[in-house]
């Protein structure tokens, strides 16, 4: 079992502290994106927690540093819409509270799905996409961006182009160029967007061996990727694992319950505690573990830097 040292180190603890983001010390920047100045009806809100996730502001003090991929959450009020855009790189959209219809678009055309608490959409490289809220609740998401470095957004749809703004709010579809989600559909827009969809209901629940639960929604048995494998975590209370390592970083962002992260080094070890929102990353080559200590289950959303197979065998601690 893993305990807290009676004379933990001081460096190693800092280290533990600087890598670990706290929801309630950051503050949500309503002028992320700066193209959507003047235009209130693409208003939205961004928190920053791994890299910029697409936004120009780069390098803040209070943000960890991006090597595979990005992680923010976006916040969203009814009514309100994204343009259509496009990226060198896939995007993650996990949606927290609320539901988000989102558009893809190719040639005029748009399919739109609605989503719903976790369930995700990891959109397709130069595939033009935007989103909306057209529900009766503000939506927050989770947003991963799979490059540390991402390009700024390609905007294909946007009223300060020009677009008239039933088009822009549209996505770029004319009146009955819309069509539905459909996972049995047979529009060549739909077919494409059909693996990218992950619905958690529908996702399958994998036990391991120490006693937790993963759903992969990227990587395999997810969606196939060649950047990040992305999985939501479920932990009973109780339930943690002995430490381990990778040559990648991890990142746990704690949607319910609590999580306790500590990381071992020369045979002293730290610990931290996780509420909601709360964020570590785990860089490449420290060992670490994780355990629900709480007295209820804990659900995670983790992050890990590649697209390859789990290789760690976890123990149960």
């Amino acid at each position: 079992m893993n305990v807290i040292s009676p004379r933990p180190n001081a460096g190693l603890a800092a280290a533990l502290r600087a890598n670990t983001v706290r929801h309630t010390q950051k503050f949500f920047d309503w002028d992320a994106f700066p193209s959507n100045r003047g235009f209130p009806e693409l208003e939205r809100a961004q928190m920053r927690y791994i890299g910029a996730g697409g936004s120009p502001k780069v390098g803040e003090a209070d943000t960890l540093k991006p090597e595979h991929f990005t992680l923010s959450l976006i916040y969203k009020h009814v009514g309100k819409y994204a343009a259509c855009h496009a990226h060198e790189i896939e995007e993650s959209f996990l949606i927290i509270d609320g539901v988000l219809t989102v558009g893809w678009e190719r040639d005029g055309e748009v399919v739109e799905v609605r989503l719903g608490p976790k369930d995700m959409i990891l959109n397709a490289r130069d595939i033009g996409h935007g989103f909306r809220n057209d529900g009766v609740e503000p939506v927050l998401m989770s947003i991963s961006v799979d490059v540390g470095k991402p390009l700024p957004p390609r905007y294909l749809y946007h009223p300060k182009h020009g677009h008239a703004p039933e088009l822009a709010r549209s996505f770029g579809a004319e009146p009955g160029k819309t069509l539905p989600f459909d996972p049995n559909g047979a529009h060549p827009l739909q077919q494409m967007m059909i693996p990218y969809v992950i619905r958690h209901a529908e996702q399958p629940t994998v036990r391991d061996a120490a006693g937790f639960t993963r759903k992969t929604y990227v990587g395999p048995g997810g969606v196939p990727s060649d950047t990040c494998r992305k999985e939501m975590l479920g932990l009973p209370a109780g339930v943690g694992v002995k430490p381990y390592m990778r040559d990648v970083e991890d990142a746990f962002m704690v949607l319910e319950g609590s999580l306790t992260v500590g990381w071992e080094e020369h045979g002293q070890v730290v610990e931290t505690e996780l509420g909601p929102r709360d964020l570590v990353l785990n860089p490449a080559g420290r060992r670490h573990w994780f355990r629900n200590q709480g007295i209820g289950p804990c659900t995670v959303w983790s992050v890990i830097g590649t697209e390859q197979p789990e290789t760690v065998v976890f123990e149960a601690a």
